[in-house]
């Protein structure tokens, strides 16, 4: 005759056959009735953990460039092939972003490439993390020049402000750059800081944005606004910081670049596309 089995000294592989059965079936039932409750509870954690979305519809009046990109627009006109050069700092090489393909560069030669499929066009990616000014213009010949770029994208301004350098002379250093650039027959267009936490609190933030603007102006280059196009975002829009800036608070996101991209795309090809009023046009305008 079997010997009784003692309650409450048993691990589950010990229980007799019939109570081990009895106690699957409660444990299923129990299962089955707050099933619904756990699919109700974890679709609203999962749609939280999300990265934040928003649509990207900067106006062109924030990202129109104010002169055209001649050399480009030939380019294209005839169907050449394409060379564009990104230099800059960490938001040019991609910090931020969770891969090399979600930097603005990349972005942008995507962009590009689905309005020009007839022109070859090649976005080369020559940022390098914490460089300044003065560090960019040393690497101008290999990292720029080197590729006979058409169209030169320098990025600057943020290492700068962040460090709380003196800016007195940096006005002299992004002319001696674009000297360089139109030496070589390339067109250029100067992009500003990000408006970030990081950047914005510090007090020499908004002085490097009007000197780059001053700048640019003063020698008839374009300047893509990036700082402002990052306030729309902000004030207008209503997105919070944690939309379009990393973690650290420094840095663009995927979505940042990819919209910047987008924005500087659009503006790309409205300079590359606007007739550009020689003085023969102009003459029968001439009274």
């Amino acid at each position: 005759m079997a010997k009784p089995v003692a309650r409450g000294h048993l691990g589950e592989t010990d229980v007799p056959g019939t109570e081990l059965t009895r106690r699957a079936m409660r444990r299923a039932a129990v299962a089955a009735l707050f099933a619904p409750l756990l699919a109700t509870l974890s679709f609203p954690l999962a749609a939280r953990a999300e990265p934040p979305t928003a649509p990207c519809d900067t106006p062109l009046e924030l990202t129109r460039l104010a002169n055209p990109l001649p050399h480009l627009a030939q380019k294209l006109e005839n169907g050449g092939p394409i060379t564009i050069v990104a230099i800059g700092s960490s938001s040019t090489a991609g910090s931020g972003a969770s891969s090399p393909a979600n930097s603005y560069p990349s972005q942008l030669a995507l962009e590009l490439r689905k309005r020009y499929p007839n022109n070859s066009i090649t976005v080369i990616n020559r940022g390098v993390g914490g460089e300044e000014v003065a560090q960019m213009l040393k690497r101008f010949d290999s990292s720029v020049l080197a590729f006979k770029p058409d169209l030169v994208l320098w990025q600057l301004g943020t290492n700068s402000v962040i460090r709380d350098h003196n800016l007195g002379d940096h006005g002299a250093a992004i002319r001696d750059g674009l000297k360089r650039i139109r030496a070589a027959g390339a067109d250029a267009v100067l992009i500003d800081p990000q408006f970030a936490p990081k950047v914005i609190a510090k007090p020499e933030a908004d002085h490097m944005v009007e000197l780059i603007a001053s700048t640019a102006k003063a020698e008839d280059v374009d300047l893509f606004r990036r700082f402002e196009v990052m306030k729309h975002w902000y004030k207008d829009d209503h997105l919070t910081f944690d939309a379009f800036v990393s973690r650290d608070g420094l840095h663009m996101n995927n979505w940042s670049y990819a919209c910047l991209a987008k924005g500087l795309g659009e503006a790309i090809a409205e300079a590359a596309e606007r007739p550009v009023l020689s003085a023969t046009n102009l003459s029968h305008l001439v009274p």
